[in-house]
């Protein structure tokens, strides 16, 4: 289940509301204050084009708050912001004509800047204001650090840099507020092995983690041939290197493939990821996460019930049946709505302050 695709930085928009001139000379750069004044003085970047307008400032790797103000604009806006490869980082924003909105958010800027077995991508941090009539008015950076969700999984949760791919961990991050930063490891082709094993992946993972943070490990869909006892293991010792740093591993069941019996209901094993060997693999997520007292977020129900709700035929615009006969890899909508149930059982089981959720 390896994706690759060429980094695709800026959201499409159909209507500018902005000209170049004015999306340029209304860019402020600031300088951190708390964690040490990020690179380039009062040179800290540039934005350029009308829809989307894109900015690039050259910043190293680390935690930035962005604090934008948009609209403005003699007509109406609608702005959304996506960062880096692809993630979105904020929802379609509406203003009215002559009308501002502030809002903020927190990027993960680190290299490789998507998937960290993938292509480098661009150093610093890139930024694209797209959406329907994209308004930037003002730009503010600093570098902070925040509470800190890490993802560890596999295609169907990282920062895909080619669409129409798209993981549910690449559209997370428009629903959190600036107080906390998301920060996706997740990784095409990897199993619960391979996934501990390569020193970009768990380890590099491990040595971000700050006490409290959260650490959401999705793994399955690639644990084809891997034994009950050495799954359960591989997840065991995930757990353990978690605690081990002051984190708080939640384990996640694996989003449902689109695999349907003929009575419209997924309750077959390829569905429902059951492995080569008979494994089980989300009953043993489950089950270790009760033994372990381990947050679990049950995504393999949550998921099979959507796509059973919509059924075999309006299920396909979750995933890329139509693009690429794919019912495994989900598409922008199937990833915007599988983030959403994500952050729906970590507010439901308070595993963030209120303040967190957008």
């Amino acid at each position: 289940m390896r994706r690759t695709g060429t980094a695709l930085l800026a959201a499409r928009a159909t209507v500018a509301a902005l000209t170049a001139v004015a999306a340029l000379t209304a860019v402020a750069a600031v300088p951190a204050r708390a964690q040490g004044r990020v690179p380039g003085g009062n040179g800290l970047g540039h934005c350029t084009g009308t829809a989307p307008v894109v900015c690039h400032l050259d910043v190293a790797p680390g935690t930035y708050r962005v604090r934008v103000l948009l609209g403005g604009g003699a007509g109406a806006g609608a702005t959304a912001v996506t960062a880096e490869t692809r993630r979105a980082m904020l929802a379609e924003t509406p203003n009215a004509a002559g009308e501002t909105v502030r809002r903020g958010f927190t990027v993960d800027v680190r290299d490789p800047e998507g998937e960290p077995t993938g292509a480098t991508g661009n150093p610093g941090l890139d930024l694209a204001f797209g959406g329907t009539a994209p308004q930037l008015a003002a730009l503010q950076v600093e570098r902070v650090r925040t509470p800190q969700i890490l993802l560890a999984g596999d295609s169907t949760v990282c920062d895909q840099a080619g669409e129409p791919y798209t993981g549910w961990g690449q559209r997370l991050p428009q629903y959190l507020t600036e107080r906390v930063s998301v920060a996706n490891y997740a990784d095409s082709g990897e199993g619960s092995q391979s996934f501990r094993d390569n020193p970009a992946l768990f380890p590099a993972l491990r040595s971000r983690i700050h006490r409290g943070d959260l650490v959401l490990v999705q793994l399955a869909h690639n644990d084809k041939q891997t034994d009950r006892d050495t799954y359960r293991a591989n997840l065991t010792a995930m757990i353990e290197g978690v605690r081990a740093e002051g984190g708080r591993p939640v384990l996640v069941t694996p989003i449902v493939r689109r695999w349907f019996n003929p009575d419209g209901t997924l309750d077959n094993g390829t569905a429902l990821l059951v492995n080569g060997l008979g494994v089980d693999l989300p009953a043993e997520v489950r089950g270790l996460a009760a033994e372990q007292g381990t947050p679990l977020v049950d995504l393999t129900a949550l998921t099979r019930a959507r796509v059973e709700e919509l059924g075999p035929e309006g299920s396909k615009a979750l995933y890329l049946y139509d693009e690429k006969r794919d019912n495994t890899h989900t598409s922008v909508r199937g990833a915007t709505e599988y983030a959403a149930l994500v952050l729906g059982e970590l507010r439901a089981q308070k595993l963030l302050p209120s303040r967190s959720f957008r």
